[in-house]
């Protein structure tokens, strides 16, 4: 979220919301959803979850900034008009706005705060027995995956659906694609490129009266403490399609580099402006992932997986899907609403009972993109082990508009520690 939240086939005829109450017919219960994290993306999943199913009301929202949610508030009504029910008494601001949204008798939760907080509010969202989608990425540090970790094998055993904001995997032109590379159509992989190339990020201005807190919460994509930096938060979608070509196999150590060149004042927090970094998989295969977030470059957003039978491409920006080589192929049918069909196929799986949990993929692609920042950030080898056990736990332990922010030097690879 901008502002930080704390806190076709035809429906099968039974409806279950969660494991203790079940419904006959698609529409024998208004599902409720709860909105926490009321910036554009939050906003966003909202307005999409009120298009995914005929008996679905917004019921509460919760953010720690009022103008936030007054504005996501307003836009949703005048979009949905009587499917957003939220009085007074269910706009919930402040710290602990998330559990107040999880005990105001929501079903589901959608969960769009800087990736900091995820694995928190993920954690109380499962524990409250309330269906999640969760935004990308679930966490920024080796602490918080293991904790999504554990809340997906805990939604199993809760049967509740949890749904990962990592939306290229609802996009039916990827979903042919990566089928037909899981599938062989390129043969054995040998190598994945992908990239994240773009230009700079939206900022705020400091405005007189706000904190230090407050500043760095509005501007939270500057923060690897908040944002993970911006291969966790933003270029971990190529690096979860990577993940996806090699069917979700793990990389055993990556190598890296990167750094800021032209993002250098205080204003941008501590993150880095440009990444390269290299994985190795224990049969060999290589994948090389370079991102950028710097203004008047050749952008790129792709994946190339190769193989010994052609190479196929997956290029985001272009809307390229094809395969040559042996067997080409070239994506023709029909393209979809990603964002969309998310939360048509969450809330038909709350409907029939088939639920989804995408937990362990998007736990382990962020702990990928995690690495790869660990790689950079200190210069040195990270294995998958070192990530995974890592203790570094990034940010504070509680949050005041009053505190005082982390304050965290830039990165120095060589020198900067690994922990």
């Amino acid at each position: 979220m901008a502002g930080v939240a704390l806190a076709g086939s035809t429906l099968p005829t039974v409806a279950i919301l969660n494991p203790n109450r079940a419904f006959a017919g698609v529409n024998a219960e208004t599902l409720k959803v709860g909105l926490i994290g009321c910036g554009g993306r939050g906003s966003g999943a909202a307005n999409q979850a009120l298009k995914a199913d005929p008996n679905v009301v917004l019921w509460a929202m919760g953010d720690i900034f009022k103008d936030k949610m007054d504005s996501s508030l307003e836009n949703l009504t005048k979009v949905h008009g009587k499917k957003v029910t939220v009085d007074e008494g269910r706009k919930f601001i402040g710290f602990d706005a998330y559990k107040k949204v999880l005990d105001s008798g929501v079903d589901v939760v959608l969960l769009a705060t800087p990736p900091h907080f995820r694995p928190e509010h993920l954690t109380a969202a499962i524990n409250a027995g309330k269906h999640v989608f969760c935004e990308k990425p679930v966490a920024v540090d080796a602490p918080g995956v293991r904790k999504v970790l554990d809340a997906a094998k805990l939604a199993k055993q809760k049967n509740l659906s949890l749904m990962s904001g990592f939306c290229w995997r609802y996009h039916e032109p990827k979903r042919a694609s990566f089928s037909r590379i899981l599938d062989g159509a390129v043969g054995d992989i040998t190598a994945i490129y992908n990239t994240y190339d773009t230009g700079t990020l939206w900022s705020f201005p400091r405005v007189a009266g706000w904190s230090d807190a407050e500043y760095v919460f509005r501007n939270w994509t500057y923060y690897t403490w908040l944002a993970g930096d911006h291969i966790v938060e933003q270029a971990v979608h190529s690096i979860d399609m990577m993940s996806w070509a090699m069917g979700g196999k793990l990389p055993v150590s990556v190598v890296g580099t990167g750094g800021r060149q032209v993002r250098t004042d205080s204003l941008f927090g501590n993150i880095f402006d440009h990444f390269a970094v290299v994985y190795d998989y224990d049969n060999g295969v290589k994948g090389f992932h370079h991102s950028r977030q710097q203004a008047n470059c050749e952008n790129s957003y792709l994946v190339q997986t190769l193989g010994t039978k052609g190479s196929a491409m997956v290029n985001c920006a272009r809307n390229v899907h094809e395969i040559t080589g042996a067997n080409p192929w070239k994506y023709e049918g029909p393209s979809n609403d990603m964002y969309q069909t998310e939360h048509n196929e969450l809330f038909a799986s709350i409907r029939s009972g088939k639920l989804i949990n995408d937990g362990e993929f998007m736990a382990h692609s962020t702990l990928i993109a995690i690495m790869g920042r660990m790689a950079a950030y200190t210069g040195k080898r990270i294995t998958w082990e070192d990530a995974m056990n890592s203790s570094e736990r990034l940010g504070p332990d509680s949050y005041s508009f009053d505190m005082k922010p982390p304050v965290v030097e830039v990165a120095k690879p060589g020198i900067t520690a690994f922990s």
